[in-house]
């Protein structure tokens, strides 16, 4: 019997079931022995190469029965089996997650009557609702406290009040309803009312700036919106631009403080407790969506252009949630922590994940720069944040440890090198390391973390290790996509190895596709590389009102084109390595993928964000940083270097030589960049890359033509001084 686990070794099997449309059933072939009919004799194969697993971590879910219009193929490679995508062609091409190789996954395995976000929540109500839901630190007179909580009934209770207010004011059926303030408990109870009622709720990012918001109000015909009074004097400066709008309603606000006269002619502005109260006096049955219905549109500001609408329905978030529930697991004990943007898919998808199991929901005072306190007094069990908070957190206590020198130093490094060396050759670490070092590290995010998740942006492998040694339990790197409802790929739980996304979510498949103008195909050894393509009940419906640009992303066969580069790995699990977009060529014909250059000089000390430019004039990059400041001050000190601000030291030509030097080594460190792929200048900048100066979009990533307009005169003259440089070198 062979155990289907990591190995890259390939087992063929011929499985019941019919998961692809494109795959005819080939006849069953003729026998002399009747007794036994093809689909036995296929089941028989079947079970001789699989046998119970005794570990959670490498189960599978497929319950095996005779189903004699079957015949499908697949290679189980451990955490992914492969299928071909059309019999005619013989390409085995096709990825799907070794948990259901044999059908995609669109509904939750325990709970399969669950189709919409509406039904996950009656269910979560029905079996937990006397249980903790929604906790918030911000209490009614503004002070800060202790988490004060509203149980799943009594969130309950509030949405079916709210989405009651909603249909008294007139909101038809459908309606599109936005959300503009950040993450609160109201954000989550207005969420739950537009399901219960079919409304199609449009987050509007706090920090998408006043005319995207003006845009996808009126793309959207958004007709009631719900904000803060922070954001309503936003919203009443251009309201007359949005006549869509009927009804604003004020969360935190106060009733004699709302204007006394409407905005605009037939609009209307009240408070939230106000439609509370309404609502919950004149009570409305409610209007379940189909699965099929729109829950959200979410509105992706990209790097150029307007914001695009992904119309996701009901059944995309159930398939999306459901496929990773298989993988991992959360319980009703379990504490999340709530900071990450809600009008984002990571946050949203998260959250109703965690509503299937009972878990409590706190949520973060809405200022970043006090989140540490808000961890240690909610002490979650589930982290989820990005690679720029986990690259913080580890240059903070790398920087800590270097800094305590002595015993301090040499122990820490001796428990992490145990520890490290413990976890590569499957044995548990002996729990002293944890008791002397590590637990004073966990009680950072406040000493309880069992999962912690990361997507948006690659993780640092360092990083990553960094991250399972110190804080122990599950770390789980995922990629995925608002187009795909969140996540395409995630990693397996019990998989140590890091550099990688996982596999595929069960309620996909993946293949990649080859991209000849950068070099890569399927073909290409030791592993196939090229575009990552999804299929399946997770992709979105398209684009709200631009069929042009959906089909851009969607081809003929309902493949869904990423614009991201992967390369499969032994076991089946995803790497990515490039984008599609973004690319640019250099003077000799090279092409430049800058974000993946990003990606390696990340870790470097001196670096808080970096912008790699090139164009096909020139033959070699160059880079804006922005720096660091403590780092950059400490090597100051330590090189005697006098200074009368950041801004004078960044102009040093040493702090650019220092800064180019450490991420000449960093890059070579990382053995992912080719010569040309090396930055020849740096110039540094005292100013972050901020949404206010328009040089990041809501998602933390560089808007690229901006960056370009914005540091003209400094990629100006780092090209010149190069070829001056180069002018003056002795020619042979």
């Amino acid at each position: 019997h062979h155990r289907l686990r990591s190995s890259p070794t390939r087992y063929t099997f011929r499985f019941p079931s019919s998961p692809l449309p494109h795959l005819p059933c080939p006849a069953a072939p003729a026998t002399a022995n009747p007794p036994m009919d093809a689909t036995d004799r296929r089941l028989r194969a079947v079970s001789a190469h699989l046998q119970p697993q005794a570990t959670a971590a490498r189960r599978t879910s497929d319950s095996l029965a005779p189903n004699p219009t079957a015949g499908e193929y697949a290679h189980v490679l451990g955490y992914s089996a492969v299928l071909p995508e059309k019999l005619q062609t013989g390409k085995w091409n096709v990825y799907r997650s070794a948990h259901s190789p044999i059908t995609l996954i669109d509904r939750f395995s325990d709970y399969p009557d669950i189709g919409t976000l509406h039904d996950n929540f009656v269910n979560a109500v029905e079996t937990f609702r006397d249980c903790r839901y929604l906790g918030t630190r911000v209490h009614s007179d503004g002070t800060i406290g202790d988490y004060k909580w509203m149980t799943y009934g009594e969130a309950g209770t509030s949405r079916a009040a709210i989405g009651s207010g909603l249909i008294c004011h007139g909101i038809p059926k459908g309606a599109r309803v936005g959300l503009y303030f950040i993450n609160r408990p109201e954000w989550t109870i207005v969420d739950n009312a537009c399901s219960a009622y079919s409304y199609v709720s449009v987050p509007l990012y706090d920090t998408l700036g006043p005319d995207a918001v003006q845009f996808i109000v009126n793309h959207a015909s958004v007709e009631a919106i719900f904000c803060v009074p922070e954001t309503l004097r936003t919203l009443l400066s251009f309201i007359t631009q949005m006549p869509c709008v009927r009804l604003i309603v004020v969360v935190g606000g106060v009733d004699e403080n709302m204007p006394s006269s409407p905005a605009a002619a037939g609009m209307e502005i009240i408070t939230y407790s106000m439609l509370h109260r309404q609502g919950h006096m004149s009570p409305q049955p409610f209007r379940p969506p189909k699965p099929e219905d729109v829950a959200t549109i979410c509105y992706t500001s990209g790097t150029t252009g307007t914001p695009k609408g992904a119309v996701l329905s009901h059944a995309n978030f159930i398939a999306n949630v459901a496929g990773q529930d298989l993988g991992v697991k959360f319980y009703p004990s379990d504490v999340y922590i709530s900071y990450l943007p809600l009008a984002h898919i990571y946050e949203r998808t998260n959250q109703i994940w965690l509503v299937h199991r009972g878990a409590a929901v706190g949520f973060y005072q809405g200022d970043n720069l006090k989140l540490m306190d808000d961890l240690n007094t909610l002490k979650p069990t589930v982290f989820a944040s990005v690679p720029r908070l986990y690259n913080k957190i580890y240059a903070a206590i790398t920087n800590a440890v270097k800094e305590s020198g002595g015993l301090k130093e040499r122990l820490f490094h001796a428990a992490y090198n145990a520890k490290r060396q413990a976890i590569i050759n499957g044995r548990n670490p002996s729990p002293v390391w944890d008791k002397l070092v590590f637990n004073k590290i966990k009680a950072r995010l406040g000493g309880r973390v069992r999962v912690m998740s990361s997507g948006a942006s690659p993780l640092s492998p360092d990083v990553m290790e960094f991250l399972r040694i110190c804080f122990g339990g599950d770390i789980l790197e995922g990629y995925g996509m608002t187009e795909t409802s969140c996540v395409i790929t995630l990693m397996d739980v019990g998989d140590i190895s890091i550099g990688h996304v996982g596999s595929p979510n069960p309620a996909c498949e993946v293949k990649l596709v080859d991209v000849p103008e950068m070099n890569y195909t399927s073909e290409d050894q030791p592993y196939p590389r090229g575009e990552i393509c999804a299929r399946g009940p997770i992709i979105f419906q398209g684009y709200y009102k631009d069929e042009v640009q959906t089909r851009e992303v969607i081809d003929e066969d309902s493949w869904l084109h990423t614009g991201d580069i992967g390369l499969w790995l032994p076991g089946g699990r995803l790497k990515i390595i490039d984008r599609k977009k973004n690319i640019f060529k250099l003077a000799q014909g090279e092409y430049i993928a800058p974000e993946k250059i990003e990606n390696v000089y990340a870790k470097c000390k001196f670096i808080a964000q970096c912008f790699v430019y090139g164009d096909s004039f020139n033959s070699c990059l160059v880079a804006v940083v922005a720096v660091e400041p403590e780092v950059l001050k400490s090597w100051a000190a330590l090189e005697g270097i006098q200074y009368e601000d950041l801004r004078q030291l960044c102009s040093d030509p040493r702090a650019r030589a220092a800064v180019l030097a450490d991420m000449d080594s960093i890059g070579k460190e990382a053995q992912q960049l080719r010569g040309f792929e090396f930055v020849k200048a740096v110039t540094l900048v005292a100013e972050p890359f901020t949404l206010e100066n328009g040089l990041l979009t809501p998602t933390f990533k560089v808007k690229r033509p901006q960056a370009k307009a914005y540091f003209a005169k400094e990629i100006t003259t780092m090209y010149a001084q190069l070829l001056d440089a180069e002018s003056a070198r002795p020619k042979l």
